[in-house]
């Protein structure tokens, strides 16, 4: 009983202390601000005239080009801002003060003081340390900054979540770049040197895809939708102060003065010039799928949330499913789409991180929760191994998605060898309940199909394969190059401590957060 008594105690404490900081650190009241929405597209504007001709054949359609690799992605973010003429609509899951990051920046800002209405959504979360920059770009008069789910508490930022974690606890995981309402960039890549092979550290393998046509004032509502949401606020309601533009300024500068910086603008002209996309783009249906805002709430019903749709469009697989998913966590329902896939007769492989290559060991966790039952059911499991066990450096050129040899953070999936989806969902239960994502759903055979054929054979000399032996015992087969393969009786690379950690977690009940 003297128990039960303190453990009420310091619940009512408890309850009582997070009403008073939620007095103390209120959001700001959004009840009287004006809707805001995308201008209208000028059709004169340098990005438009650039694709006028393709459109014009094209009625209804959308022209797509994926970019498999990391310069030419930041490459064609800085050179799409650089055209825009009229406005900019960007949101993003995180944003790094690094080379990628500031040079981002100024190229926002260089259109901001060309007179270009500048909107950027950022996720609180993701943006550390950058409450100086981003009230300096705020006071801007062509710049506007909201954050999603942000903290009321700016430092320490993390200190919000002991007295309003469920609502911190949602973030916006979306990435979308939108110049004059003529082009648009979408998928898996946030700003960050990892995520554009920038610099010389550790890079992430990933995906995005540019886009004109049809599919752009879709992106643009979708962008609208999220601004004047209920989970967003400006940026000025948040941070005091109006920031040191003065010091961001300097810090551009001292970017421009780094070899990181140096290197990738002598290669972004080059790259540029090798990819001119008057006749490039890839002309097909394209529809975007995305999570209702509410969802930054927690009170999406379920036929506003972006899963419910993917379901759909998993059930209609004919042959075969190529998914790859840097944090995958199928859950009991994903469990058994895949299983009753595989079981009836369709080939389904999967591509996630390996042990020594994901970023997150409690996703890597609640993944091997179900590695078993799908090697059961007869789902074939890639898992992206260090280095990808490459021998030479022309060895590394194997993966669909660029250079290997890097830590998988791409989300993208391909059905039938003839559509494809590129986005920022992962399958895992925090895309599919908390975080909000976005994507594309795009028919297209070629695009589909080199997903697909990476799976037929690459694949294999990048990976370790998950199997299950005639006596049910797990092993992972590695192929090499040159000679017999390698078979691993444990998780390789696994130290004891991590074994031993991911045995304890997959014992906890944190499977909702992962």
């Amino acid at each position: 009983m003297r128990f039960l008594r303190f453990f009420g105690f310091f619940v009512f404490v408890g309850v009582i202390a997070v009403f008073l900081l939620r007095l103390t650190f209120p959001l700001p009241d959004i009840s009287e601000r004006p809707h805001s929405a995308a201008q209208t597209p000028d059709p004169d504007n340098p990005l438009a005239q650039m694709v006028s001709t393709d459109m014009a054949a094209n009625p209804g359609k959308s022209g797509v080009v994926p970019l498999f690799d990391g310069t030419a992605a930041l490459a064609a973010r800085i050179a799409m801002i650089n055209a825009a003429r009229h406005s900019i609509e960007s949101q993003y899951y995180i944003w790094h003060d690094d080379t990628s990051g500031v040079l981002m920046f100024e190229a926002l800002l260089d259109a901001a003081e060309r007179g270009v209405h500048v909107r950027l959504l950022l996720d609180d979360n993701g943006i550390p340390g950058l409450d100086s920059f981003v009230a300096a770009l705020n006071t801007h008069r062509n710049f506007e900054i909201r954050l999603f789910n942000p903290s009321t508490v700016r430092s320490p930022k993390l200190l919000g979540y002991t007295f309003d974690f469920f609502r911190m606890n949602r973030r916006m995981h979306n990435k979308s770049l939108i110049v004059d309402g003529a082009m648009t960039i979408i998928g898996g890549r946030n700003i960050g040197d990892e995520y554009f092979q920038v610099g010389e550290d550790q890079f992430y393998v990933d995906l995005d895809v540019l886009a004109a046509g049809a599919i752009v004032a879709d992106t643009t509502t979708v962008f609208d939708d999220y601004w004047n949401s209920i989970s967003v606020h400006a940026s000025e309601t948040i941070i005091d102060g109006t920031g040191d533009l003065g010091a961001l300024r300097k810090r551009i500068a001292q970017v421009h003065e780094s070899s990181a910086a140096k290197t990738f603008l002598s290669e972004a002209e080059t790259i540029l010039a090798r990819m001119p996309l008057s006749g490039a783009l890839e002309w097909t249906s394209v529809q975007l799928v995305a999570d209702d805002p509410i969802k930054g709430q927690g009170v999406a019903r379920r036929d506003q949330l972006m899963i419910t749709r993917l379901s759909g469009f998993l059930g209609a697989i004919e042959t075969r499913l190529d998914l790859i998913s840097a944090y995958f966590v199928p859950g009991s329902t994903g469990t058994q789409i895949f299983s009753d896939l595989a079981r009836s007769g369709k080939t389904v492989n999967i591509l996630t991180n390996a042990l020594n290559t994901t970023d997150v060991l409690m996703v890597h966790s609640g993944y091997t929760k179900y590695r078993r039952e799908l090697l059961e059911a007869g789902v074939n499991l890639f898992e992206l191994k260090l280095r990808g066990g490459a021998e030479s450096e022309a060895d590394l050129q194997l993966l669909p998605l660029g250079l290997s040899g890097a830590s998988l953070h791409a989300k993208t999936f391909a059905v039938d060898g003839k559509r494809i989806f590129i986005g920022s969902f992962n399958f895992d239960p925090r895309s599919a309940m908390l975080n909000c994502e976005m994507g594309f759903l795009i028919d297209s055979p070629t695009l589909a199909s080199r997903i697909s054929g990476a799976f037929d054979g690459p694949l294999k000399a990048v990976s370790y394969r998950p199997a299950l032996t005639p006596e049910t015992k797990m092993i992972w087969r590695e192929d090499l190059l040159q000679g017999d393969p390698n078979i691993y009786q444990q998780e390789p690379g696994a130290s004891w401590t991590q074994q031993i950690a991911l045995t304890i977690i997959g014992l906890l009940p944190v499977e909702w957060l992962l």
